[in-house]
């Protein structure tokens, strides 16, 4: 399974299911070598998008385990796998204890469902699984149990970090959000609207603060440096430099969600090929 440098990370809210066959498309024929559905999608919503494209890789941006039955999760995945061989990259997690009402043990929990995963009458291959991680305990599980890690909205500096923890052996494949918009202001009030929701989850704030950034960076809806930075704006340069960035800090493939989009982003994804020279 080879997800070469960059991929492509869109959810629902933004590109809409009915648009997931034509969005993996467009992403295949642009020259990316993934495309990551975030917002904690049920497996079969993926078909249409392994059904319109040839060799893409589809990958999840993540299961959330509070909401799936691992028995579930590796059934649905062995019935794709069967019509789609190694196209299929199942990225899990814990998700946030502000937004589920189980939530405890988080590493536990996780424990346990790479338990039932394994456990599974047709179990998910470990090369075929990766986990959301922030925080080191959570990192160190994602190369023991899984091919490596998936972290959302992180600087580069987490990136080293990871890299440094995991090794070489491990997967790193961060997300990437940029706005593409040449309006300076739009482009703003649309990066502060996408991290808002973020920065009020504890386990996104947690991990800023331990990769450079303060309380004040992080309080009323980010300092404008922790906004500039977290989620780049501007031309379709800035935000492949942004996803550059991730790589020279030992990343080994970049997920890039473009922030500001209804539908599927022609002419954003359009524009971040022809700067990343795919």
């Amino acid at each position: 399974m080879e997800l070469t440098k960059y991929g492509l990370f869109f959810t629902r809210a933004t590109v809409g299911e009915s648009l997931y066959g034509d969005a993996a498309a467009l992403a295949e024929r642009l020259g990316f070598g993934a495309v990551w559905l975030g917002g904690s999608p049920r497996l079969p919503t993926v078909r249409p998008m392994l059904e319109k494209t040839q060799s893409l890789i589809i990958a999840t941006g993540i299961v959330n385990i509070w909401q799936y039955d691992p028995a579930l999760l590796a059934a649905e995945f062995a019935d794709l796998e069967a019509e789609f061989p190694g196209r299929l990259l199942v990225g899990i997690g814990i998700g946030h204890r502000e937004a589920t009402t189980e939530y405890a043990r988080p590493l536990a929990k996780t424990r346990e469902f790479f338990d039932g995963l394994a456990a599974a009458e047709r179990p998910i291959p470990r090369d075929q699984l990766v986990l959301a991680a922030l925080g080191p305990k959570m990192l160190e599980l994602s190369a023991e149990r899984s091919r490596g890690t998936h972290p959302y909205f992180t600087p580069p500096a987490h990136t080293r970090a990871a890299r440094e923890l995991l090794g070489e052996g491990a997967l790193v494949a961060p997300e990437q959000a940029v706005v593409i918009d040449d309006d300076a202001a739009a482009a703003a009030s649309a990066a502060r609207t996408y991290a808002s929701r973020y920065l009020a989850l504890s386990n996104y704030t947690d991990n800023l603060l331990r990769h450079g950034y303060t309380e004040a960076d992080v309080a009323d809806g980010g300092s404008d440096r922790l906004i500039d930075e977290i989620i780049p704006q501007g031309s379709a340069q800035v935000a492949a430099a942004a996803a550059n960035a991730h790589l020279e800090a030992g990343a080994d493939h970049v997920c890039i969600q473009t922030i500001g989009t209804e539908g599927v982003p022609e002419r954003e994804w359009a524009q971040l090929a022809a700067a990343l020279q795919l």
